[in-house]
Order: C-alpha cells, then structure tokens, then sequence
C-alpha cells in the first residue's frame, strides 16, 4: 500500500510499527496515546534511562499525521496527544500548515523540532526533553505552551505570531552556538507571554518584541555572566506590565501579595545585563525583590524607558551600573536601599512625577541619590526633584534641594566667584532662607549703634546741627538705597570712617543676595 492511500481510507499504513500503529489509531479517535511505564524514574525524560522501540515513533511519521493525516473517525475529531513517547529523527513541519490540536507530555526527543514558518492551531509541549525548538517565523492561532521543557541548544522563535498565550513556565533553556538561550526577535504574543521560573542560560533576546497583555518573569533565574547581556530587550513592547517579581514555588506566583505560610519564595534572579532601552509598558515595570549581578562592565539600562510606574524595588546591585537616561515615569516606587553608590548611576534626562518611598527615604538621603547620579555638576536632577517635592505640597524640601543645587554648582566655580558664593550662602543661603537677612541685618544694627553710641559726636556738614542719632546712623548706613538723612551730614574720621564703610558694604551684600534669591523665587513660580 502506498502512502497516500492509507490516510485517505483511513486504514494503516502497512510498515508501521506496533507503537506507530497505535498512536495512528489513537490520532484518529482524537484520545490520548500514553507509553509511560509507570515508573517515574524510567518515564523521567530528562533522566538517562534508555526508552527501546516499544516507546519509539518515527518523526516522519508524526509529521505525516500532522500535514497529510487520515480522517477521524466518526463522532470523533482528529489530534495528537502523546505521552511517555520518544520521537526519532527530526521532527519538521517547516513552512507545513497543521490543523490538528497537537499535545504532547513528557515526551523525548532525539532530535531538534523544526517548525519556522508552520501554522498551527495550538501546540502544547509540556515536560518534555527537545534539543532544539526552530521555530521562526511560526504562527498559531491559538496557545503556544512549553512548560517544563528543557532544551539542549536554545530556542529560536524570531519574528513568531503567537495568537493568546506563549508558556515557558519552569523551562530549562542552554544557549546555542551564538550564544543565546531563546531568540524571540520581533515575536508577537497576543495576550500573556509567562515564563515564570524560568531558568535560561545564555542570552534571553525580545528585541522589538510584542505582548498583547503582561510579560511575567516572575521567580526566573538568567545567567549569562559572562557576555555583555542576559536579558537583551531594547524596544520591547508590553501593553499592560513587566514582572521582574519573586514567585512561590509550589503556590500561585507572587506579585506584591503575601505568600501562604509555608510557601518557599524564589526571587527573580539575573546574572548578566539588562537592557530594556525604548521599551513602552502600558502599566508598569515591576522589578519587586529583584536580584542583579553584574560585573563592572554590565548595566541593567532603561534608557528612554516610558511606564506609568516603574517599581524600583529591588537589591542593590554590588557591581555594575543602573542607567535611566531620558527615561520617562509617572509614579517612581522605591527604596533607599535599592539604588547604588556614586559613579554607578545614571539619570541624564530621567523624568518622573511623582514618588512613593517604600520605608524611609529621608530628603538628605534623596540628595545622596541624585549625587550619586551626577559625576558633573547637572542642575536637571536637582530641578526635577525640587519641582516634584513642590508639586506634593512640600515647599520646604524643594527649597532646601534648591540650596543643595547652588552649593553643587559653586564647586565648579572660579575661586572669586565661588567666595562670592560662600558669601550669599552665608548670608541668606542662596535666597532660599530669606529670613536669614533681617536676623544679620538686626545684629548689624545693633552692633553699629552700639558702637557710635560711644563715638565723640564727629562734625556737621551744611546747615543747622542735626540731632546725633546712632541708631539712625548705623541703619542709613545698612540700607544701600533709602537715604535717612545721616550718613551724609556727619564728618566721620579715623577708625569710625572705616566701620561706616564695612557697614555699607554688608549692606550692599545683604540686599544683593536677598534681591538673588527674590528673582530665583520669581522665576520658580
């Protein structure tokens, strides 16, 4: 009997095997196919226990029932749903169109599975040992699920159409010869891509990749700690959020909730740099209890990042460099401790609306924070926090990030203008504590009246005694515009010519600085 004749009549082909033969049959009911042994050590396929023919089909086989298969039988319809299997030889559907639902569980083998540019419906390759999955350019309609698979040499689905769902949970992922782990370039997912728990070893790559909802990464483990990138995702799209978040092994993963007593945690965890630049997050970009280490060379970049909310929430990374440049947030939620020392920050251009401290976050410790951000004297960062802190009624802590500014920017001064800067920090604190002059300009005062109140009464000029008035003396003297009629009518000599003139410089000093911090003032408002 040829080929072709069997799957039109529906009878079987006549050089099958016994296990090729039932699953044949079992296509054909649309049932379940299982060759377990029913021991869990034998049916492990990641395990080293050898399965004989009695559990081997042909991968030429398989495809043929996928691409050119023979009809169901009545009431019934047609799929592949295999369990405890192994599949020899290379399994391809490339370019092929396959309309049958397509499950298999636990399932071995022995070499890569090669789909780019097929189309299916919905496949499920669920715990299952396959040395590689190509698979660019591949479309489903529906669900693409690999849960607990473990592949040997990567996983490429560059430029994929996933209709709903894409699933890695629990994966094990080792790279390929180029390096990678999964290759998801210009992929599309329709709704969720999950792939908590993840565990990927060589680069994780969704370069202008699309989620139609959430990307969760919840409990993932990346290493590739040795190249430039672990998670490599510049222009990534996710229409609602990203999970960098702990997840509960052996519970529902974790987000912000309290985990159920007894629960073990297992934090998102990344060995290698990050990059997300130009990614836009419809909702926010989570990265709760998040674990990165980096060498002195990786960054985790979010440069020109867009969210509403960026959740900076995790572990202070020990090495390495976070970089925010041109970043664009509504909400920033942090912590003290989540952010890095001087020289391994970067925030060019970050802007954000708001902030929400988790913990204490104390002002003198949020000027640390933009210190440590700004190599160079920058006024940006100090201008944004200030405008921030104005905007949630603090008027008080803008001011004094203002003052922080000006004496920041005084350390890159010529030494004459930084004295004159030292002179109006004293004085009034660079306008930003006003009250600052009436207190210097009423001890001044007073000192001067005190001291020409024992002064000989010096000569008059022009016409008619004056009255010798010491207060009102030392107070014409302070006060470089308003003329009170005394300064001019005394002939001061001596010692006393030279404390008039101190006075009318301090004056001169004290009005200039107020008249600064009044414009500084004006121009804020």
């Amino acid at each position: 009997m040829t080929e072709g004749a069997g799957p039109l009549a529906g009878d079987l082909p006549d050089d099958l095997t016994a296990a090729e033969a039932g699953m044949w049959q079992a296509f054909r009911n649309g049932s379940l196919y299982d060759l377990s042994a029913g021991d869990p050590v034998v049916d492990d396929p990641h395990g080293g226990h050898p399965w004989g023919p009695e559990r081997t089909v042909r991968a030429r086989i398989v495809a043929w029932l996928l691409l050119d298969g023979p009809p169901a039988l009545s009431g019934r319809v047609s799929s592949l749903k295999l369990a405890g299997v192994q599949i020899g030889g290379t399994l391809d559907l490339a370019g092929g169109t396959v309309a049958p639902y397509v499950e298999m569980r636990g399932c071995r083998f022995e070499r890569e599975v090669r789909l780019p540019e097929a189309h299916f419906t919905t496949v499920r390759l669920v715990d299952c040992s396959v040395p590689r999955l190509e698979g660019a350019r591949l479309r489903t309609e529906g669900d693409l699920h690999l849960p607990r698979c473990r592949f040997h040499n990567g996983v490429r689905l560059t430029d994929a159409h996933i209709g709903t769902d894409l699933l890695l949970n629990q994966a094990v992922v080792h790279r390929d010869r180029s390096g990678r782990s999964i290759s998801g370039d210009g992929m599309t997912v329709g709704q969720d891509l999950q792939a908590e728990m993840l565990e990927a070893y060589g680069e994780l790559s969704l370069r202008s990749a699309t989620v139609g909802v959430s990307l969760s990464l919840r409990g993932a483990r990346l290493a590739n700690p040795h190249a430039r990138l672990a998670l490599n995702a510049p222009q990534l799209t996710v229409e609602r959020t990203l999970y960098l978040t702990p997840a509960g092994v052996g519970g529902q993963a974790l987000s912000g909730t309290t985990p159920a007593q007894g629960t073990r945690i297992q934090r998102f965890e990344c060995r290698g740099g990050v990059r997300l630049d130009d990614g836009r997050f419809g909702d926010a970009v989570d990265l709760e209890g998040a674990r990165f280490a980096l060498t002195d060379e990786q960054e985790l970049s979010l440069r020109r990042v867009q969210t509403p909310e960026l959740r900076f929430l995790g572990d202070r990374p020990p090495r390495g460099t976070i970089v925010l440049s041109g970043a664009r947030i509504v909400n920033l939620v942090d912590r003290a401790g989540a952010w890095p020392g001087p020289g391994r920050l970067h925030m060019g251009g970050f802007s954000y609306e708001s902030l929400v401290p988790q913990g204490p976050f104390p002002l003198e410790t949020r000027l640390g924070w933009i210190a440590a951000a700004t190599a160079e004297y920058n006024p940006e960062p100090y201008e944004r926090l200030a405008a921030v802190l104005r905007a949630a009624g603090e008027d008080e802590d803008a001011r004094e990030v203002l003052l922080a500014k000006q004496r920041r920017r005084r350390e890159t001064l010529p030494p004459a203008a930084k004295l004159w800067g030292y002179a109006q920090d004293w004085a009034v604190a660079y306008g930003y504590r006003p009250g600052r002059a009436a207190i210097w300009m009423a001890v001044l005062w007073a000192a001067g009246t005190l001291a020409f109140a024992h002064a000989h009464r010096p000569p008059a000029r022009g016409d008619g005694p004056p009255e010798w008035n010491p207060a009102l003396l030392a107070l014409d003297l302070l006060l470089p515009v308003i003329d009170l009629g005394q300064a001019g009518r005394w002939q001061l000599g001596g010692g006393w010519q030279w404390l008039a003139a101190a006075m009318v410089l301090l004056g001169w000093i004290l009005a200039t600085t107020v008249a600064a911090g009044a414009t500084r003032s004006l121009q804020r408002s």
